[in-house]
């Protein structure tokens, strides 16, 4: 994992390529020099040496006997050796037929061993005399090892008889040389590549530079500081992108001036439209629970308009404090007013006050004691039972279960469950589960009250469906998680991600 991390680095990647290339090239350079000069080396003194071997074969050796003594040769290979050339003689001759005799200028240094077996054929095969061929016997050489030493081996016969002639030269000097040379084209190569890293750095300095800056102005755009700007500078590639960044900056700023400012003025809307709201609405309360009182005795043709009013007249009630708390959300006005609750007695109370005793089956140990803000978990807890009670019906179940942690509130009736494809939508602001009933006793901003609620807790909610042994549908499950310690959410409203625009199953 280190190494891959590493190797996503775009500086290292740079100087790797760029080590890569200059290896490359430096190897490949090195090694044609290196191949042309030992070629070149070698050429030259083995052309030197067997041009001085043959010059004194026809010097020297052409002079002998047909049949020459050992002495003979032994005598004429240290003359041909006297020359300066470096390198030991063996001639071969014949005393008698098939009776070989040798003369080496120095026995101890080259033998006829030290003459390989098919160089020595190759001088003794005699050649037709043409005019394309106009030598019997040719020179012929072979670069063969003793030792660990490198050495040349040549040898040739006189036309017209006569003994064969052998040279033996070391090329220790030459290797030697080209040792040099190779370890001088090594040094060559390393420092070529220490070279193209340190281009390779201010390279990617040159290059990182502009990108560094660039992703350092991105984080602070996605931070929301919208007016972040690239000082732009030359007009290459890089500068092109810092002006591209800036003005898709500079648009962005406005779009999201103008959305905020379209959203304050909605919500500004939203707010002075309900508290303008309230004060009709509780003139309108009063006289809808005097007509409630006086109901029963109002006349049978009126009483149903009556109770319509009633209804609606709540219902916009309703309708007009879910918009203020919505707006006190959005605002980032809400706040939470922290107390020990004892989870058990706060559910029961919730369940008594609106007389769903018998509708509600509590699982709860009494005694679990959690900091919470009470007038939000009981707007939670209304809003999940009763929509459990309303689209599910009862028998619905309220489970409580703990750990150090986390405190986890289960709300489970046994009805048709929600839909799939409005299970992602439940916590949406306005979203009405089904399409033919948009007219329904809810706001469709009770869930999403709820989760708002939770959220400023640094809690959630969840939704999902409960399948029975049969794998059949068996009713909805919604899932409060709420922080044992309630102290560390943030107070102030901010809840972070809110569910969508809204919901109401």
């Amino acid at each position: 994992m280190l190494a891959r991390l590493r190797l996503s680095s775009l500086r290292l990647r740079l100087v790797v390529v760029f080590a890569l290339v200059a290896l490359t090239a430096a190897v490949s350079a090195s090694g044609i020099a290196y191949w042309l000069n030992r070629e070149a080396v070698l050429k030259r003194t083995q052309d030197s040496s067997l041009n001085a071997f043959r010059q004194e074969m026809q010097n020297r050796v052409a002079t002998l006997p047909l049949r020459p003594t050992q002495e003979d040769l032994r005598r004429t290979s240290e003359e041909m050796t006297a020359g300066g050339g470096g390198y030991q003689v063996l001639l071969l001759g014949e005393r008698a037929a098939g009776k070989p005799i040798v003369g080496a200028s120095d026995p101890d240094v080259f033998t006829l061993a030290d003459v390989p077996v098919a160089l020595r054929e190759a001088v003794d095969t005699r050649r037709p005399v043409t005019d394309a061929n106009p030598y019997a016997y040719h020179l012929f050489w072979q670069r063969t090892e003793r030792g660990g030493t490198p050495y040349l081996v040549g040898g040739t016969r006189i036309d017209g008889g006569g003994p064969a002639g052998y040279m033996f030269k070391s090329l220790a000097a030459e290797r030697a040389d080209l040792n040099s040379l190779a370890w001088s084209l090594g040094i060559a190569t390393g420092l070529a590549v220490i070279g193209s890293v340190l281009l390779a750095q201010v390279a990617a300095s040159t290059v990182l530079r502009p990108v560094r800056r660039l992703g350092e102005a991105a984080r602070q755009l996605g931070e929301g500081k919208l007016d972040t700007r690239l000082r732009v500078t030359g007009a290459d590639e890089l500068s092109d992108l810092s002006r591209t960044f800036n003005s898709a900056a500079e648009n962005l700023q406005k779009k999201v001036a103008d959305m905020s400012a379209r959203e304050e003025s909605s919500r500004r809307f939203v707010a002075d439209m309900s508290h303008e709201l309230r004060t009709p609405l509780t003139a309108l309360t009063a006289v809808t629970e005097v007509l409630e009182d006086e109901q029963d005795s109002l006349d049978p043709m009126i009483a149903p308009a009556v109770a319509l009013v009633v209804s609606e007249t709540r219902r916009l009630n309703d309708l007009v404090e879910n918009l203020m708390e919505v707006t006190r959300f959005d605002a980032g006005t809400a706040r939470l007013v922290l107390d020990e609750v004892d989870i058990a007695d706060q559910i029961t109370a919730c369940i008594d006050a609106r007389a769903w005793l018998d509708a509600v089956d509590l699982d709860a140990e009494r005694g679990i004691v959690v900091p919470l803000d009470p007038r939000r978990l009981d707007v939670i807890l209304a809003n999940l039972i009763g929509n459990a009670l309303k689209h599910g019906g009862s028998p619905v179940r309220v489970s409580v279960h703990t750990d150090d942690h986390e405190l986890v509130i289960t709300v489970r009736d046994h009805g048709p469950g929600i839909p799939e494809e409005v299970l992602p939508h439940v916590f949406d602001r306005f979203y009405k589960a089904s399409a033919q009933r948009p007219r329904s006793d809810g706001s469709g901003l009770g869930l999403s009250i709820a989760m708002e609620n939770a959220l400023i807790h640094g809690g959630t909610i969840s939704a999902a469906n409960s399948v029975g042994a049969d794998g059949a549908v068996d009713g909805a499950v919604f899932t409060l998680r709420l922080p044992r310690d309630a102290s560390a959410a943030d107070r102030t409203g901010d809840t972070g991600p809110r569910p969508g625009e809204g919901v109401d199953e």
